[in-house]
């Protein structure tokens, strides 16, 4: 994506003369003096947006409420909630180190799609320890929050891997549109190991918590949204390469080897 380019223009300095008076600066091209600039009028913020912030905020102020009721406690007795929870916090900030200026920049201007979309990403960590609480109470066996922190961590490494790569192997093309398929590595074997790592992670929550109710919501909307994203993205992917990019699809699969 190109930068934005920006045009600034200095007014030509004018020396005081004791008292305020009209400006005697240069005219317009037509001999008139230049109108006046307005204030800015800002755009209107999309309806969305202002939940989704809404939302988060009051999300963020749960969380500090529980913060206070003694949530180190908590995570002092639930060791592989506590490790799943600081990967997963390291994880973000690694994705966003590895990932290329012009994805960032591509994404802007999505900021409230995005913010809806970590809604229910909220909801899912809000579920399973609510499911574990009112349902069944107790704690989780450890070997079933043990078998959590696997996956989790698994889909840490396709993801990052997998982000690391296609920069690694994206990047040598200065022009956007002259970058090649990457088809070596993790993306010889399925197109979108992206998602794949990304869903796996999730799907991991609610085994921390023993929470199976949980679980199955999480697959059943994880594959609509996995679904929806894939269809957008491989139409573009389509438009930008034709040909090739679907013998790529006839060549390999989605995002689980022999399956989908």
């Amino acid at each position: 994506m190109p930068p934005n380019e920006t045009a600034e223009s200095a007014a030509a300095p004018h020396k005081a003369t004791g008292s305020l008076k009209a400006a005697t600066g240069s005219l317009g091209p037509d001999g008139a003096q230049p109108a006046p600039r307005l204030a800015a009028t800002p755009a209107p913020r999309d309806l969305s947006l202002r939940i989704g912030e809404l939302i988060i905020f009051l999300a963020a102020i749960l969380g500090a409420m529980a913060v206070g009721l003694g949530l180190s406690d908590y995570l002092a007795a639930q060791p592989y909630v506590s490790v799943y929870l600081i990967a997963y916090a390291a994880f973000r900030i690694a994705d966003l180190l590895v990932r290329e200026d012009a994805t960032l920049e591509a994404d802007r201007p999505h900021l409230a799609r995005r913010i809806m979309a970590a809604l229910p990403v909220l909801a899912l960590f809000a579920a399973a320890p609510f499911e574990r609480t009112y349902l069944y109470g107790g704690s989780a066996p450890r070997w079933l929050s043990a078998l959590g922190l696997l996956i989790e961590l698994m889909g840490l490494w396709l993801a990052l891997g997998a982000r690391i790569q296609l920069g690694y192997f994206s990047t040598a093309a200065s022009d956007e549109a002259s970058r090649p398929i990457v088809r070596s590595g993790l993306y010889r074997h399925i197109r979108h190991p992206i998602y794949a790592g990304e869903f796996l992670v999730l799907f991991a929550w609610p085994f921390e918590y023993a929470a199976p109710l949980t679980a199955i919501v999480m697959v059943v909307i994880g594959i609509f949204v996995l679904r929806r994203r894939i269809g957008e993205e491989e139409a573009a992917l389509l438009a930008s390469y034709g040909d090739e990019y679907a013998d790529y699809m006839r060549t390999t699969d989605g995002v689980i080897p022999n399956v989908w």
